[in-house]
């Protein structure tokens, strides 16, 4: 097949990787296109649309110096939901939309605080998935907390856009300087202020210096550090950006490398504007000449609109084969009757080698509509392949009906070839269209993918998965935000059942959910035999579950008003003599319009990767924001050829991993077998005794308890008390699917020539502790590739000086791990020696690090850098008071935030 070279352009600028498909665009130094949405659970409020016009607007002037003259925000996007009065200023959307943003206004789920956070899981430089802003925050004068609106939006700003951490630490306010003196866990070390302890007796409290620990050397759990208000320092907006003097990132010169936070930990002790200066935005933006500043902002009001979805489906010969046209239009229905949001409008396109309009736009609004579609689904496959006809049918579709085209969506599912396909590529991007691909077995156009890239659409690919087009279908949601509306896939099952025999299934309804609910059935050869029982007993039979005159092989029964909350049993009889491939499908929503569901979302660290680039599975697991911990998360990834890998994603904090308890589960997948489209698949289940929600937030703005003015400390008002970081979370036995679309793979060896590529996974939770003469350590054993299997063994150096462990770990003493055997990848790991390095005496710190070699010597990174410290600190005596009396209510919520303080 012979490409022109327009096509091959539109290839080169569209199938980049990405994780998420934001729209902002750095041109000429300023960033345009940047959305910011509005939950349609947000009340109506015009202060919050100027408040976020300000925050911006002071955003892009600090954001400019803080870059040295190099960017500035130019032109914003506002996203106003359909739930707030229609005004003459509003403008229609174009793709932007609210699983899209770069910035959401939601309020939290649980009344947890306000911190303004970014959802961020990639590795160090990789872009984070979006901002969040309370309307609290927005509204309410944060200043002494948190530093400006503008300056806290920098602070996320760099998260999301650069990939950069935090360089506070929570979990780890103090650590031991290599100077053996115990500081403050900040970047740069030149901000000031004091470690102190309140204590209080009555209804006064007085301020004392902290105590060391004698077993750790670091203060007391209860020290914290109150920061001088004046300062000097001019960095770091990572750290405290609500010090008036902080302007700048951290540099090499600046950068803490000492420090035990996240910024360390993932980018290897690069320093913020190192990582800044790497991002692909400032390899094209030179600073700015002359000393004007640039323009304000320039925003946009835009107020969403109902959905607007045309189906442009492929009925060319070769959907008649493997039961493709049976299996899309089992898929389709399901789609329609139990997927799509009610008030959506819907049209549908058939093509071969031409295109034919089955129908216009109809509001899905009751069964009549649905059926009015259904009806009209292809019953016979012939023709060839014109991809580009079915757009421009669609395109046609939904204007003819008096809707914009930019913005509405298209579903394209196809399986044939087309070399004509890039022959519309130019009218496409220009439409404005939304473009979802669902690429139906191995011969579907290898150009489809650019289609969804270009237009911010979803990908999906389905092959031997007799599933596989159901749950694609499945995943295509509204783009609206409004999850409680939103339909929730619970299983997807397909059975090879022998003739005559029965197969027996469960499925939990949890709590959050259970209104609109659907067990679906469909099968290749006959109708079986359908037992289903609710979990207070009562049953349905084959009877009750409708089948519909399209000869498409599937029954449904809808649940009538709300599920029982429980675990509900079905039976299937395969009535033919022969076997046959039996499929369950269940969805349903939110169980009521102030329930949020427990919902899972996954995707791939890329949609294409050159072998031998790794990439990393990524599942999220919350209600609305409140992360779910202790799911057993898993994904199923298969290939062109069918062959399916299952990977148990973790949230460990190890590995692929970046944070411990975080409700995002991660795994490294490492199992190419050639080149082409692989499909992503992820099911998420609990039973009741394990599933807990999580408070903890990660890569947020720093609440400041107080100040230094003076030499009197101020305090903060307190944050909200928080009993735990983790909550039971009451949903019962749970179960979730979901795709998680497609990614395409080049450069592979064909399957069965796969040669070792990939060493063990970095280490980035080794800890150590003294124990007497001895020191302790203990980490999460890596793979033996990646985070998969074990390694063969361990380096472990040990050193009195941290740069020989930065600089050259082979000069390090080498630690003797004869006895030292490799457990599995995942596990804990826990190692005691007695360092011969020197005699060990009051004040020794040893700096102890790791690798991991596998079976073909190939040896990990270098882990992260553990300190142990002998150290039995005199008793300090106690300091004057700081001249602050606070009342002991205050003080005691303080405490308690210092301590639980979310990171």
């Amino acid at each position: 097949m012979v490409l022109s070279l327009n096509v091959i352009l539109f290839l080169v600028l569209h199938l980049l990787p990405r994780m998420k498909s934001s729209m902002v665009n750095l041109k000429n130094n300023g960033y345009d296109g940047i959305v910011i949405a509005i939950n349609p659970s947000v009340p109506e409020d015009e202060k919050l649309i100027q408040n976020i016009k300000e925050m911006v607007t002071e955003a892009s002037v600090y954001l400019f110096h803080a870059t040295k003259r190099r960017v500035y925000f130019r032109t914003v996007n506002i996203l106003i939901p359909m739930t707030w009065k229609s005004k003459s200023e509003y403008l229609m959307p174009k793709q932007e939309s609210y699983d899209q943003a770069d910035v959401i206004v939601a309020s939290p789920y649980l009344k947890h605080g306000d911190d303004p956070y970014t959802l961020q899981y990639g590795q160090c430089g990789e872009k984070g998935q979006y901002i969040h802003f309370t309307p609290n925050f927005l509204l309410s004068n944060n200043l002494p907390i948190y530093g400006s609106r503008g300056r806290v939006f920098v602070h996320e700003w760099a998260h999301l856009r650069w990939g950069v951490f935090d360089e506070y630490n929570v979990d780890r306010p103090f650590y031991i300087s290599s100077k053996n003196t115990v500081e403050a866990t900040r970047c740069s070390t030149h901000i000031t202020g004091k470690n102190v302890v309140f204590q209080c007796q009555g209804g006064s409290c007085i301020t004392k210096s902290c105590r060391r620990d004698s077993q750790t050397g670091l203060y007391e759990a209860k020290c914290i550090f109150i920061p001088e208000r004046s300062q000097t320092a001019r960095e770091s907006i990572m750290f405290m950006q609500s010090l008036d003097s902080v302007t700048e990132f951290c540099t090499a010169e600046t950068h803490n490398t000492e420090a035990p936070n996240l910024q360390n930990k993932m980018c290897n002790r690069k320093s913020t504007w190192d990582v800044i200066m790497a991002s692909d935005d400032f390899q094209t933006a030179s600073p700015m000449t002359g000393r004007n500043l640039p323009s304000h902002p320039t925003f946009s009001l835009l107020r969403s609109k109902q959905q607007v979805v045309c189906l442009v489906l492929d009925k060319s010969g070769s959907m008649g084969s493997e039961d493709r046209l049976v299996r899309m239009n089992q898929a389709a229905e399901i789609y329609l009757i139990q997927i799509i949001e009610k008030g959506s409008l819907v049209g549908m396109v058939t093509f071969e080698s031409f295109a034919t309009i089955q129908n216009n736009l109809i509001q899905i609004t009751d069964e009549n509509a649905y059926q009015n579609i259904t009806a009209n689904l292809p019953q016979i496959a012939n023709g060839g392949t014109s991809i580009c006809s079915g757009l421009k049918a669609g395109f046609q579709v939904i204007a003819q009906s008096g809707q914009s085209i930019s913005g509405s969506e298209i579903v394209l599912l196809t399986d044939g070839e087309d070399d004509k396909i890039g022959s519309c590529f130019a009218e496409v991007k220009q439409s404005g269209a939304i473009i979802h691909t669902i690429a139906l077995g191995p011969s579907a156009a290898k150009e489809l993918e650019a289609l969804p890239n270009m237009t911010g659409g979803h990908r999906f690919f389905a092959h031997k998965d007799i599933n596989g087009l159901i749950d694609a279908f499945s995943r295509l949601s509204s783009r609206s935000g409004n999850i409680t509306q939103q339909a929730i896939q619970l299983e997807s099952k397909a059975f090879n059942i022998t003739g005559r025999k029965w197969i027996i299934g469960t499925v939990p309804v949890d709590s959050t959910v259970g209104n609109d609910t659907f067990f679906v059935v469909t099968w290749t050869i006959q109708k079986p035999e359908i037992l289903l029982q609710d979990p207070k007993g009562k049953k349905y039979k084959t009877s009750d579950f409708r089948e519909d005159n399209l000869n498409i092989r599937s029954a449904r029964l809808q649940i009538p008003g709300i599920a029982e909350t429980g675990t509900w049993t079905y039976s299937l009889h395969n009535n033919h003599a022969n076997s046959q491939m039996l499929t369950v499908t269940v969805t349903t929503r939110a169980r009521s319009p102030i329930t949020l569901p427990v919902t899972v979302t996954s995707h791939m660290s890329q949609n294409t990767a050159h072998y031998p680039s790794p990439m990393v599975v990524y599942a999220r697991v919350s209600q609305g924001f409140v992360p779910i911990l202790g799911i057993n998360v898993t994904a199923i990834i298969e290939s062109e050829d069918g062959h399916q890998v299952t990977l148990e994603l973790r949230d460990n904090g190890a590995g692929a991993d970046i944070v411990k308890n975080d409700g995002i589960y991660s795994r490294y997948f490492t199992h190419y077998r050639g080149n082409g489209r692989y499909s992503l698949k992820v099911h998420a289940q609990a039973k009741k005794s394990m599933a807990r929600s999580s408070l903890r937030r990660q890569n947020k703005a720093l609440y400041i308890p107080g100040y230094i003015d003076n030499g009197k400390i101020i305090l903060n008002p307190p944050r909200p008390e928080v009993k735990d970081d983790t909550a039971e979370a009451e949903v019962g036995d749970l179960s979730r699917l979901t795709s998680g679309g497609s990614f395409t793979v080049s450069g592979a060896p064909p399957p069965g020539n796969n040669t070792h590529m990939f060493p063990p996974s970095k280490i980035t939770d080794l800890e150590a502790k003294f124990k007497e003469d001895y020191i302790q350590l203990s980490w999460t054993a890596p793979g033996n590739v990646l985070d998969e299997g074990k390694a063969k063994s361990y380096i472990i150096r040990i050193s009195k000086y941290l740069l020989d462990h930065q600089e050259d770990f082979d000069n390090a003493t080498l630690v003797n791990t004869s006895s030292l055997i490799p457990k599995e990848s995942g596990s804990i790991e826990n190692f005691e020696f007695k360092q011969e390095l020197s005699k060990i005496e009051n004040g020794t710190t040893f700096y102890i690090a790791i690798r991991a070699i596998n079976e073909v010597n190939l040896i990990s990174d270098i882990s992260n850098i553990a300190q142990a410290t002998k150290l039995i600190p005199p008793q300090e005596p106690n300091v004057p008071a700081l001249g602050t009396k606070i009342s002991g209510i205050h003080l005691a919520i303080l405490g308690l935030a210092v301590i639980l303080s979310i990171f």
